[in-house]
This record gives C-alpha cells, structure tokens and sequence, in this order.
C-alpha cells in the first residue's frame, strides 16, 4: 500500500503539472488583456507601463515559473476584475458547485441503478426496452438543448419550478436534473450489462439453487460483485461533473465556479481562470484517490503492493 500511495502522488503531482502547463498556455494565446484592463482612452505608455507592472511583457517561460511558484504556495494572484485573490473568489463559490454537483449526483444514481438492475433482471421485456431508451435519450440531448427545453416546460409554460439562480430545494432541481442526465444514462447502461454478465455466473445459479431468495441474490452476491466498475464511473462522473457543471451554472445563472470561470475568460482574468482548473483538477484527481482505495473493501482480491 505504501508504494501504491507514492506511485499515486508521483503522477497526482505529474498530472497538476500538465494541467498547469496547459491551462497557462492556453489562456496566453487568447491575447494581452491589457485592452480589456484598461479603459479605451489610455495611452500607449499607459498601456506599456501597465504591462510592466503586471509582468505581461517577460518572457511566458518566466510568467510561467512566477505562475508556478505562487501556486505551490496557493497564491494565484489578485483577480484582474475584482481585484481580490483568485483563489478566494473560487472557494467562495465552490460550496454552490459542490451543491448543484451531489444534487445532480444523488439523481443520477438514485434512478439509474434502479433502472439498471431492473432492466437486467427482466431483460428483453418492455420495462428493459424502456429503460434503454431513456438511457439512449439521456446520452444523446446536449446539456444546453436539455437545460432550455426545461426551462421552457416547466419555468416559462407551467411556472412550476423557477428557472434562475440559486435559493431553496426548488431552484436546486432543474440544473441538478440537466447536470445529472447524462450521467445517469451512462450508469444506467453500465450497470445493466455488469449485472447480466454476473447473474450468469454459476455461483449466481448455485445460490438460486439453495433458495436464496431473488432479491438476497440479486442485491447482496450479484450487485456487490458488480459494484467496482459502477463505483469507478461513478467516482469519474464526480470530477467530470464539477468540471461540466460550466455549462449548466451558465444556463441556469448559478452562482458557482464554472458560471465564475466562464466569465473570467470573457475577462482574461488569468489568475481566476488558472485558480479555477486546478482547484478542479486537484480535487479530480482526489476523487479518483478514494475510488482506488473503495476498491479494497469492494472486492478483497484487490491488493496493492
């Protein structure tokens, strides 16, 4: 277990050091952001003395390293919008990403096992064509034409449930419902072709035989046995959907990172941007750590060395 903690943070740290390469690269070919800095009437010395100042005029290898030292010590620098650390300005918003992403997760599975078991359980009847085709739909719609359809249904024409910002459970359900969609179809998918494989396993039939009643076998010896590569889609999706919860958060103007994201790139408010991913990225890849360690209590065949 001890070299398996070291292998793992040797290529945590090498992932966060391509993530930071990366993102740093990327957000300097979008341009000098001094024009959107400064106001219309500065001069061209102001605007060279703004560079200077802000060290956009040194070498991107010597920005890089700048970058690089801050963010071992947590310091992205000041938001060039709202002149406050950008490390701050993301944890502020986080607790509403984390909220809209378990939402959004506890939806997802919540129906998509279900579904899953159910639709292995009784393959090739009507409730498991069902239950695929609403899982082919779910991976099918894009996260905006679902989001807007919703708003459009059950925001604007039957004003059940509102449609904007962030406030009690109701505001909760339409982005978590749209976040967790795709998702859900992917689990639910995943977890009807696990199922099957394991209900046709031999110790399945020998418990069967002895008269273990249906729903022992099929939650205790078949969904334990199929619970690993559920748990590992699930604990990807996790990351996944902080990270796509941009889309979402924008549509439904909630107030979270990715809404915060989105915005300091129309900015080029680098150090919010750059603070961003890899507050992402590293709890990504935290996420993953714990999915490596349930493995363990999952199934006790799986040791490391």
């Amino acid at each position: 277990m001890k070299k398996h903690l070291i292998r793992r943070f040797f290529q945590t740290f090498l992932v966060l050091l391509g993530v930071s390469i990366v993102t740093f690269a990327i957000l300097h070919l979008t341009g000098d952001p001094t024009a959107l800095l400064l106001p219309q009437e500065a001069t061209a010395e102001d605007r060279a003395r703004f560079r200077h100042e802000m060290g956009f005029d040194d070498p991107l290898i010597v920005q890089y390293g700048r970058f690089l030292k801050g963010a071992l010590r947590g310091d992205f620098g000041l938001s060039f919008r709202h002149n406050q650390p950008a490390l701050q300005l993301v944890w502020d918003r986080m607790p509403a990403t984390v909220q809209l992403t378990l939402a959004a997760m506890l939806i997802s599975v919540s129906i998509a096992v279900p579904i899953g078991i159910l639709s292995a359980v009784k393959r090739n009847s009507l409730l498991d064509h069902v239950g695929m085709v609403i899982a082919l739909l779910g991976q099918s719609m894009p996260v905006f034409w679902l989001g807007i359809m919703l708003i459009l249904v059950f925001g604007v024409k039957l004003r059940l449930l509102p449609a904007f910002g962030m406030g009690g459970i109701d505001h909760l359900i339409l982005p978590a419902l749209t976040l967790g969609m795709f998702t859900m179809a992917r689990t639910a998918r995943l977890t009807r072709s696990e199922m099957l494989e394991i209900l046709g396993q031999e110790y399945i039939r020998t418990a069967r035989a002895k008269g273990v009643p249906p729903w022992s076998v099929i939650l205790r010896h078949a969904l334990k046995n199929a619970a690993i590569p559920i748990v590992t889609v699930i604990g990807l999706e996790m990351g996944t959907l902080l990270g796509g919860a941009i889309i979402t958060e924008t549509i439904f103007a909630w107030p979270g990172v990715g809404r915060l994201t989105v915005q300091a790139i129309y900015n080029r408010d680098f150090p919010v941007v750059q603070a961003a991913v890899f507050t992402l990225a590293c709890i990504f890849v935290l996420i993953n750590f714990v999915v490596d360690i349930l493995y363990t209590y999952l199934d006790p065949r799986v040791r490391y060395e």
